[in-house]
């Protein structure tokens, strides 16, 4: 059993491999292209400057950039009255910078990856990350450094390689089934698991190397490492959902940056593994929905005609939100006695088509009655009138929930984009490759969030939202937070994730505000990254 200080370094290791999934495709992206060089030479550089040096797309360099800075190798200053950003090196820039040809080979096995099967066990991808998994078991030939500062630099980026190789190897096993209780429980053999089992066994024996398993009698075996890890296998699998994304950050940072974009149907992402985002976003939400669950649960014991008429939830996915807010006042609340007399009405909006039907079919299953459609969050207008028009519903006598949507809304730029409020934020944001100002994201989020006023003004909107952490601060905290993994995944991915205080002016600038008593935020610090409010208007 591990004490509380075991399990703490346990977890500082899962997010350090989280930062190097993100952070290894970057800086060999950077590298390559000269850029920390130049860095190195002229110490200050304005981002404008070394974008025109570089034909780089300005959003997505200002995005790599803020990842290295991040992770302490550089310094940011963002200054929000002027519209500029600057990078400035510090003591382990050059420390750091030449060491990042150490990510070289595990950037061409997940480039290489891309050839095969997602979820299929393939002898071509491990027969490569065997061979990188032995130069790393060997350093790849450098020198450990006695210099105390130059070893936290090279064990910083070997943390990062082993991430790589352990969060997609784990995320794939999770998803197939290897971490179900029954090989949790007791001792197995390959075959039981893979017909491929001899070379199913070379990978077990790369795990066993990495002490998540030990052979006994010919068998396998978790450790109580391999435990801790492989229980948490859901907790990698945001972060390696964006693994197509970051194959092609040579593209989108100096090249096409449409270049995921260019495809023919709404419902084919190339961005995001999106099974596999739904996969992690599962075991990583559970512990907000503990604190949904209270409101919930106080909103309708209320006397019924202070109650919703209903829930809509807005980008409704698979369902499986709103199958856990039926179950909880079904099961838990004083309308939940009372449905014969008084039905909640369900209703589901997606702006993906195939996200609708799946959320359908699971409801039927579920036997929960509920309206599913389309809908997009940022005309509710639209929405509130199909819902009054075909349904007879009114949108403002439902309580508005929405789970890490916002922020992913399609970029649309502020109808005033002059005389604008000088934003708190330091975020890094990008449209199509381009720089977005950051008062202009405030403003944005501020008008989107007005547009929802009119349609909430009976029962709130009920929002978990994710954030993003000041890099210095993110920095100092190394292997306390997933921001550096968050913020690279989404920004090079076009969305648009802002500080919690950041994000609570803009709710606040829309004429919303959050009681104290309904307000969260995860962890509850000033490294939260997700937050959680019930907005009412002022």
């Amino acid at each position: 059993m591990y004490s509380k200080q075991e399990l703490r370094k346990l977890r500082s290791k899962l997010f350090r491999h989280l930062d190097g999934i993100v952070i290894a495709p970057t800086a060999h992206a950077l590298k390559n292209r000269g850029v920390t060089d130049y860095l190195l030479a002229h110490k200050t550089v304005y981002l404008d400057d070394l974008t025109k040096k570089f034909d780089a797309n300005e959003g997505y360099l200002n995005v790599a950039l803020r990842g290295l800075c991040s992770q302490g190798w550089l310094i940011q200053h963002v200054d929000n009255k002027e519209n500029r950003v600057a990078f400035k090196t510090n003591e382990v820039s050059e420390i750091a910078f030449n060491h990042f040809h150490l990510y070289k080979d595990i950037v061409s096995l997940l480039k290489q990856s891309a050839n095969h099967h997602p979820r299929k066990f393939e002898m071509e991808p491990f027969v490569l990350l065997e061979t990188t998994y032995k130069k790393f078991k060997n350093d790849f030939g450098i020198v450990r450094s006695l210099d105390p500062l130059t070893k936290t630099i090279q064990d910083q980026i070997f943390t990062h390689i082993e991430g790589n190789i352990l969060g997609p190897t784990l995320v794939h096993l999770g998803m197939s089934g290897m971490f179900h209780k029954y090989f949790m429980q007791t001792r197995f053999r390959p075959e039981e698991f893979h017909r491929d089992f001899e070379g199913f066994r070379r990978l077990l024996n790369i795990l066993t190397d990495l002490n998540m398993f030990k052979i006994v009698n010919d068998s396998f075996e978790f450790t109580e490492y391999g435990l801790f890890f492989a229980k948490r296998a859901s907790a990698y699998g945001v972060t390696v959902s964006y693994i197509p994304t970051l194959r092609k950050l040579d593209d989108l940072i100096f090249s096409d940056p449409l270049i995921l974009k260019n495809f023919n149907t709404i419902t084919e992402e190339k961005t995001v593994d999106r099974e596999m985002n739904v996969w992690g976003s599962g075991g990583a939400h559970a512990s907000y929905f503990k604190v949904i669950d209270k409101i919930i649960i106080e909103l309708f014991n209320k006397p019924i005609d202070e109650q919703p008429k209903g829930i809509l939830d807005m980008g409704c996915g698979n369902g499986a939100f709103l199958q856990h807010l039926f179950n909880v006042i079904d099961n838990q609340t004083y309308r939940g006695t009372i449905l014969e007399e008084h039905p909640l009405i369900i209703i589901g909006a997606d702006y993906n088509e195939t996200a609708l039907n799946v959320s359908r079919e699971n409801l039927i299953k579920s036997d929960i009655w509920a309206k599913i459609v389309w809908g997009d969050i940022g005309n509710p207008d639209l929405l509130a009138a199909d819902l009054k028009e075909k349904y007879n519903v009114a949108l403002d006598d439902l309580l508005n929930v929405r789970t890490f949507l916002d922020h992913n809304r399609i970029w649309e730029a502020p109808e005033t984009s002059t005389s604008l409020s000088q934003s708190s934020s330091s975020g890094a944001y990008s449209s199509n490759g381009d720089r977005l100002n950051n008062n202009l994201i405030s403003e944005s989020l501020k008008q989107h969030l007005t547009k929802w006023t009119p349609h909430i003004k009976k029962f709130g909107l009920l929002i978990i939202e994710l954030h993003t952490v000041k890099p210095e601060l993110v920095a100092k905290h190394l292997g306390e937070t997933a921001a550096t993994a968050y913020d690279l995944t989404h920004g090079y991915s076009d969305q648009y994730i802002l500080e919690v205080d950041a994000f609570l002016e803009a709710a606040e600038g829309a004429g919303l505000v959050s009681s104290e008593g309904d307000f969260k935020k995860y962890p509850n610090s000033d490294l939260a990254t997700v937050s959680i409010n019930l907005f009412k208007t002022l």
